[in-house]
């Protein structure tokens, strides 16, 4: 079964643009001038569907500037709490896997 991937949603800019549109570039890779364009357009997804643990490291880089962001499953489109449980403890809603497939549920164990 194909895991499923997760977005880094730029929720609200901060109030560090600067800091900001560095951090964008060094999760992205884009250009200042798109950086920019994609802070202006907030809410706005930052990444591409990846894997959780680089959907919340980005995040996580993005947040240290300032940025509030979300993890967002992009099979059922619910945030993921970057903690340990599930920030929405209800059923997956996708028709084509069991819900105990659903990360948003069902995350990770932490290894300690």
């Amino acid at each position: 079964m194909e895991e499923p991937g997760f977005c880094v949603w730029l929720v609200a800019a901060g109030d560090r643009k600067t800091g900001a549109v560095r951090a964008i570039r060094t999760v992205t890779g884009r250009s200042l001038f798109e950086s920019e364009l994609l802070l202006d357009r907030a809410p706005a997804a930052v990444t591409e569907p990846v894997w959780l643990q680089a959907a919340q490291d980005a995040a996580r880089v993005l947040e240290g500037a300032g940025v509030h962001t979300a993890v967002v499953c992009d099979w059922c489109e619910r945030t993921v709490n970057r903690g340990d449980g599930p920030l929405d403890p209800g059923p997956c809603a996708g028709s084509w896997w069991p819900a105990e497939s659903c990360r948003a549920s069902h995350p990770p164990a932490r290894d300690s």
